[in-house]
């Protein structure tokens, strides 16, 4: 069967005046435009192809690459809004329609909001929502304790940004662990630091524990470097003043600069650090 709203492998079935048609093993078809057609494009050939609605609720394929697919989370650009909702750049030619009652606040042209991309079961039409919250999942957690992990920046809050988690779990970041700027829509790596009785995910931006010091040595020795040598910090300095100028913590800061001290590579000074190379 034809997945709406994903990717689909399909085989060229024929080539006709408007198109390509493509089928699967079901033995459905959809049709990829002429605009998308290549010379190199052959009957019998399997395409990877998007496949979702066009203006007249028929069935497409495109091989553009839409900003996201069914199921997951992104930060879109509003492009309009009309008597119907808003519409969103997604990338594709068909903009993605937010319907009024799908969205937590007034959308409005030029904006950008999170939201969540799913296929309507009685229209079989794909429509986003901003009411993400209520299709991030927590019961049943896919990750561990010290897992690498993709986090969406969806919301500032008192205690400190909320993410979404490879497309599924909600997470938080607190405000205390923020050591470089995060905006409104950002993907960035992070790390579950810790999973709470509630299932609920304490995420941070940095490994914890040993692993965490050798990238964080690397970026120390990448500031001394472009700094002649010298860096003004050192364990008497302030969490303030190491973020400001690494963007790490004060405790990876001293984890850090004691494993560059016990190899030779720094000498510790009563103000500072110095590159015992650059002597």
């Amino acid at each position: 069967m034809l997945f709406i709203g994903k990717y689909n492998n399909l085989t060229v079935l024929r080539r006709t005046s408007v198109g390509l048609f493509l089928g699967d093993v079901e033995g459905e078809e959809v049709l990829l435009p002429n605009k998308y057609v290549t010379d190199t494009m052959q009957e019998d050939d399997e395409l990877r192809v998007f496949v979702y609605k066009d203006s007249e609720d028929r069935p497409v394929a495109t091989t553009e690459t839409p900003k996201v697919v069914r199921n997951e989370f992104a930060c879109l650009k509003v492009k309009q809004v009309t008597a119907v909702g808003a519409f969103l750049d997604w990338g594709l030619e068909k903009d993605l329609l937010v319907p009024f009652r799908e969205q937590s606040r007034p959308m409005q042209e030029g904006e950008w909001h999170i939201i969540f991309l799913y296929l309507d079961h009685k229209t079989q039409r794909l429509s986003a929502t901003a009411k993400w919250h209520k299709y991030t999942e927590n019961d049943r957690l896919s990750v561990a304790e010290g897992d690498e992990v993709e986090v969406l920046v969806a919301e500032t809050t008192e205690l400190g940004v909320n993410v979404i988690v490879n497309q599924y779990h909600r997470g938080l970041i607190y405000h205390n662990e923020l050591f470089r700027d995060l905006a409104y829509g950002d993907t960035v790596k992070g790390y579950v630091k810790r999973i709470r009785e509630d299932n609920k995910l304490d995420i941070s931006l940095e490994k914890q524990g040993y692993d965490s010091v050798e990238p964080n040595a690397q970026r120390i020795l990448a500031a001394l470097r472009q700094n002649g040598g010298y860096l003004g910090l050192s364990d008497k300095s302030t969490p303030e003043a190491i973020t400001h100028q690494l963007q790490m913590s004060k405790k990876l800061f001293k984890k850090a600069i004691g494993g560059l001290y016990r190899q030779g590579v720094i000498r510790i000074e009563e103000d500072g650090i110095r590159l015992v190379a650059e002597e």
